[in-house]
């Protein structure tokens, strides 16, 4: 398992998580848009946070589920996980 999140598996969380599917390239090209430009709403962002939390036995950022944008997001939770590892 890796210590970082890529735009592929944001992606794949968004649809597992949300039911949001957003093809992984769109999501690289537009990563400073708005989740809600996705279609993913807060608490669409609170399921994929949890699920992080559950796939890596951490806590996320509390601003995670706060994120304007993948790219803000991935930051963040990429941050929280090198910090943590």
């Amino acid at each position: 398992m890796s210590d970082r999140i890529t735009v592929e598996e944001l992606a794949e969380l968004m649809k597992k998580a949300a039911g949001v599917t957003v093809a992984p390239d769109e999501l690289h090209k537009r990563s400073d848009s708005g989740f809600d430009t996705f279609g993913l709403d807060s608490l669409g962002l609170l399921g994929i946070v949890g699920e992080l939390e559950n796939r890596y036995g951490t806590p996320m950022p509390p601003d995670a589920e706060k994120s304007k944008s993948p790219r803000q997001f991935l930051e963040l939770v990429n941050s929280a996980l090198l910090a943590g590892a």
